[in-house]
């Protein structure tokens, strides 16, 4: 079986590999022999001799994410790494590297180079020699305290002027500066000194929306030295090799979240994945999640997609298996940690599975994109990664200790941060189960309207919305007018300039229950008019009217404003043409772009001059936050 590196390497030795690079990740998605991928290093090493923009004059839509790197010693090696792992996930990597031991200028010099790139993420690599450089040449544990608190309010500082979001890391302690303390108590006291400084440095991220705090302990554990002795004293590399590599696989999936890819729905396979043992041929007295030795490593693997599922993950089930033996289990069988309501989808049948996952993404309102598959059989996976290539699928195998270790290896459900409608996410659509329901029992689409008793709030966002709307702004793809997001920090700063920004939430309710934050508009505020930047609206929440009405308040507002005009953008992608009528079915005129104006990404203006206004639709009732009629105050 030919390897991702040789077909990578063949592409390159043809000077294939810039036209190509739209496939790299398809590439790399294949299993490399003992089921893992491919080197992420070797793979950026590979990739390094292109430059991204000879890949982009063949793929200019290609995701490309700036990243400036910085640190307090030798931090470079982390940039092949990193390419690899941007590879895999189908993004372009643009570096932008600043000098050695040169952090606090890089970070803080408006002017700089770190900050005249722009970049979408900003590493800041920290080591041990970040507090002890500190220190005195003859030091106590007392001397490495108070420099922890210089250097954390030197990182809360850093917070605030770094470009783009941030990214520092806990600290590894070296056995080579603890054990120069020759009494315990002396260690005990750097110790605690020494993560108390690691918890600190991890609670600033509860301040500051910008920054990202990544935890080394869980990858230091994973194995592999913290460096190499040789590289530390004379190239003032303190990170090694495995561990940069672990820290670039971190990085990978949170520059996946910014970009709001996040993965959404789990899909399982049942047999020899979630349950020891073949349910067709063993009988639901023959499958084990507990009670011995492998059914236990079964059962620790449901409770990992329990928890999974308890944070907004939805599960879902493609076996090939018959659906009366699967309820039967799924609903009876003692050792089960997961039961039927836990799942969004159940398909129990013959049909090939990518057929399955298309059928359940098709089902969910989600792209093939948003799910991941976890199979143990490689046939499968070859077949669903042929059928569906969108998909993530996780490669399990005949060893169920593993199965936690695999599953969450790439973090395809990693996000910025939880809000409490991704918790409640399992439940909503349960309830999307009984609209469908409740829609084919009416005897029109206006009936069933009438009979949901649509609910729309209205109005500035609340302190802890600002997540969740960048969230949607982020996740958004079918009602997404401009095809951009936002993350939290940019949107709380636009909302603390109501004079030139206007940033408001769409909460919605119905009979079935309520669906929280599911829409979000942007408008830019000028003498006389309103710009609609951006309007996004859930898919969960398509088809009931309440597009409709958020525009319909909007206009109604503006005119009772005094303004004359409120204009509006379309952009064209992939997932929004259907909302491309949005704006002139409520009585916006499309304006044509001057040549300066038009920049061949097909976007549309267009503009209402608020003589006649579009009404509210008559099934959806309409308040302001504050519990008043819909017209915003």
């Amino acid at each position: 079986m030919t390897t991702a590196m040789e077909r990578l390497r063949d592409l390159r030795g043809r000077g294939l590999l810039e036209k190509a690079y739209d496939q790299v990740a398809a590439v790399l998605a294949q299993e490399e022999p003992g089921g893992g991928p491919p080197d992420a290093a070797a793979v950026g090493r590979l990739l390094s001799g292109i430059g991204p923009d000879a890949v982009l004059a063949h793929h200019p839509a290609l995701p490309v994410v700036t990243v400036a790197v910085t640190g307090e010693s030798t931090v470079g090696q982390v940039l092949d790494p990193l390419r690899g792992e941007l590879a895999r996930h189908g993004m372009l990597l643009r570096p932008v590297l600043g000098e050695h031991g040169t952090y606090l200028r890089d970070l803080t010099d408006p002017a700089g180079e770190l900050h005249a790139a722009g970049p979408d993420l900003t590493l800041c690599l920290l080591d041990a020699e970040t507090l002890f450089s500190q220190v005195p040449a003859v030091w106590r544990p007392e001397d490495v305290a108070a420099a922890a608190e210089e250097v954390l309010a030197r990182c809360a500082a850093l917070a605030e002027a770094a470009p783009g979001t941030l990214v520092l890391n806990t600290l590894p302690l070296p056995r080579t500066y603890s054990h120069q303390l020759v009494d315990h108590r002396s260690r005990a006291r750097l110790g605690a000194v020494w993560r108390e400084f690691n918890a600190r440095l991890l609670r600033l991220t509860e301040r500051s929306p910008a920054l990202v705090v990544i935890d080394l302990d869980p990858l230091i554990g994973e194995g592999g030295p913290v460096t190499d002795p040789r590289l530390a004293r004379y190239a003032k590399v303190q990170l090694g090799a495995r561990l940069l590599a672990a820290y670039a696989r971190e990085v990978g999936h949170l520059a996946r979240a910014l970009r709001g890819a996040t993965r959404k729905c789990l899909v399982l396979d049942l047999d020899n994945t979630l349950w020891d043992g073949v349910l067709g041929e063993e009988g639901p007295d023959g499958v084990a999640a507990a009670g011995t030795l492998r059914g236990e490593a079964f059962g620790a693997f449901q409770r990992c997609v329990r928890q999974l599922g308890s944070q907004g993950v939805l599960l879902a089930v493609s076996s090939k298996n018959d659906r009366d033996q699967v309820e039967r289990v799924l609903a009876d069988h003692p050792d089960l940690v997961l039961r039927e309501p836990d799942f969004v989808a159940v398909r129990a049948n013959w049909e090939p599975k990518d057929v399955n996952l298309a059928d359940i993404a098709r089902r969910l309102d989600l792209g093939a994109d948003a799910l991941v598959f976890a199979d143990d059989s490689p046939a499968e996976r070859a077949q669903v990664l042929h059928g569906l290539p969108e998909v993530a699928v996780v490669p399990l195998d005949g060893e169920p200790a593993s199965h936690v270790e695999r599953l969450l290896a790439d973090g395809w459900f990693d996000t910025m941060s939880l809000t409490e409608e991704d918790r409640a996410r399992t439940g909503e659509y349960r309830a999307r189960r009984e609209r469908r329901e409740l829609h084919a029992g009416a005897g029109s689409h206006q009936e069933f309207l009438e009979a949901l008793d649509v609910r729309l709030e209205v109005g500035p966002p609340r302190p802890h919305e600002f997540a969740r709307i960048s969230q949607l702004t982020l996740r958004t793809n079918q009602f997404n007018l401009t095809g951009g997001g936002h993350s939290e920090a940019a949107l709380t700063d636009l909302a603390a300039d109501p004079g030139r920004h206007l940033l408001l939430a769409a909460r919605s309710a119905d009979r079935f229950g309520d669906n929280g934050l599911t829409g979000a508009v942007l408008i830019t505020v000028s003498p006389g008019q309103w710009h609609l930047d951006n309007l996004w609206l859930s898919c969960r929440v398509f088809g009931r009217g309440i597009e409709q009405a958020l525009l319909a308040i909007l206009l109604s507002r503006a005119r009772r404003l005094g303004l004359h005009a409120v204009g509006a953008r379309y952009v064209p992608t992939v997932r929004n043409r259907r909302a491309r009528g949005f704006y002139p079915s409520l009585g916006f005129v499309a304006r044509d772009l001057p040549d300066r104006e038009a920049d061949g990404d097909g976007a549309e203006e267009f503009h209402h001059d608020l003589a006649v206004l579009p009404d509210v639709p008559g099934h959806v009732r309409v308040t302001e936050s504050g519990g008043q009629p819909h017209e915003l105050r």
